[in-house]
Formats: C-alpha cells, sequence, structure tokens
C-alpha cells in the first residue's frame, strides 16, 4: 500500500513584532491583523501615539524628499541639506532626494518644481523642509500644500519650529490653527483691498473701467477700413478680411463714429 507524502506544513506568522517608533525612537509592539496577501502588523506608540505597521515579506520601499527653495542666487543651501539629512538619519529614513529651486516666493506652488515632487508621494513618504514658509508665499498658499499632501497621507517636517504634519491629534490641531489664519489672513487682505478702494475714491480718482472705446486691433487700418467703406466694400467683406466678426466690427464704427456711406 503506497503512503501519501506528507505535506509541510506553512510556517505561521508571529502575532507580535517589536519596531521603532519614527517619532520618537521608542519600542512599538506591532500586532499582526492579517495574513492575506502578506503578513501584516499594526500598532499604536504608547510614547507619542504615533501609528504604525509593517508588512513581513514585502521590503518597505518609502520615498523621502528633501526640499529646498530659496529667493536668491546668493543663498547657501548647504545647512538646510545638512539639517535635513541629520533628521532623516536619526528617524532611520533612508535615502533622500533633493529637490531645488531658486525661484521667487511670488510663484504660486502648483508652478514650482513643488507641485511635481508632491505628485511623486504617496502615503507613507515624506516631505521635509527647512521652514513651513518655504512652501508658499502666503498662510493659503502654505495650507493648500499642506491639505493635498494631508489628503495624501504623506508626512511632513519643517526643521524650523519642528512642525510635524501627520496623523496624530497634534498634526491635526496644527492644520486646523493653520485654516484659521488663512481665514484671518483673506478678511485681513478684503479689508486692505476695501481701504485702498475708499482712499482713492475719496483723493478724486474715478475707480472702474475707463470710459471710451478702448483700445482694438482694428484702430491701426482705421485709413484702410475707412477707404473699403467709400469704395462700396461691406462690412463682411472687411470683417473677413481683417479677422474679426462682423458684430465686432460693427460695434468698432460705432463706437469710433466712423462714416459707412460709400462715396459715388
Amino acid at each position: 500500500m503506497q503512503t501519501k507524502p506528507k505535506l509541510m506544513r506553512r510556517k505561521s506568522a508571529k502575532s507580535v513584532i517589536t519596531k521603532t517608533c519614527e517619532k520618537c525612537s521608542a519600542e512599538v509592539n506591532l500586532h499582526l491583523v492579517s495574513t492575506t496577501p502578506e503578513n501584516l502588523y499594526r500598532g499604536k506608540c504608547e510614547a507619542c501615539g504615533d501609528q504604525a505597521q509593517v508588512t513581513e515579506g514585502k521590503s518597505q520601499s518609502r520615498k523621502v524628499i528633501g526640499y529646498l527653495r530659496v529667493s536668491t542666487q546668493d543663498q547657501d543651501l548647504e545647512k538646510n541639506k545638512a539639517d535635513i539629512l541629520t533628521f532623516a538619519n536619526e528617524r532611520k529614513l533612508g535615502h533622500v532626494t533633493w529637490v531645488e529651486e531658486k525661484v521667487s516666493g511670488v510663484k504660486t506652488w502648483k508652478k514650482r518644481e513643488l507641485a511635481k515632487a508632491v505628485d511623486s508621494l504617496t502615503p507613507g513618504d515624506w516631505l521635509i523642509v527647512p521652514e513651513l514658509s518655504r512652501l508658499g508665499r502666503s498662510t493659503l498658499d502654505i495650507l493648500d500644500v499642506l491639505s493635498v499632501l494631508r489628503e495624501g497621507g504623506v508626512n511632513v517636517y519643517a526643521i524650523k519650529g519642528a512642525w510635524t504634519l501627520n496623523g496624530t491629534i497634534e498634526a491635526k490641531v496644527f492644520v486646523t490653527m493653520m485654516a484659521l489664519f488663512a481665514e484671518i489672513e483673506r478678511d485681513l487682505i478684503s479689508a486692505r483691498t476695501k481701504e485702498a478702494l475708499k482712499a482713492r475714491k475719496a483723493s478724486g480718482v474715478r475707480l472702474g473701467r475707463p470710459k471710451g472705446p478702448g483700445k482694438s486691433k482694428l484702430d491701426q487700418f482705421r485709413p484702410e477700413i475707412e477707404g473699403l467703406l467709400k469704395n462700396g466694400a461691406t462690412q463682411r467683406f472687411i470683417a473677413k478680411r481683417y479677422g474679426c466678426s462682423e458684430t465686432n466690427l460693427n460695434n468698432w464704427l460705432r463706437k469710433n463714429k466712423i462714416d459707412r456711406t460709400p462715396v459715388l
């Protein structure tokens, strides 16, 4: 009688593993919560409350971007780089990819290299900056960047002030305060604008669009158009010749009080 070969049992996963907290470097016990398709461990640091998870049997590759922006060509980036590398090494974050640009703060973040960096980050990745002011030209701009990063599950750290944006309650309070500051800034901008307009009006400056026909691309062809009208050319022919609609031509003729009567 032929015996069946014994089947090798799959080695069971450990129910608990220990990991170093990325935020405070304390030891965290992670508990097995799933074995499909990989062993997934989750836990909470008792020291700082930071949430952590590890997938066993799968390389943990995360992106860490160090973003550096200066407004003038003579500013040195080396000190900022050193500070960012020190933080990344202390937290054992791994390799830092640098994104550097020298642009004016007046340029919105969505039109800078920062936007490409933000788009490349995924949940669990890191964006490290020397200070939050490097992210935008105003509180509104900075809040916009932080909101996008928070929705994407990206960790943000600013060296100056040691600001951290992640899933903790402190980070949520910080973002709420930023939103409050942004609202105050909007109100201040609105108030300053109204006050400036009121002062200009009081000084006799006429506000709004200036009266008159305004500039038109047909102005430079006025002698030719008047000659064509006198020779009996139709408005359709003239409009097609100078690349405009008959309506625009008619409005231009009326505003400039041009005689349309042909000379017989």
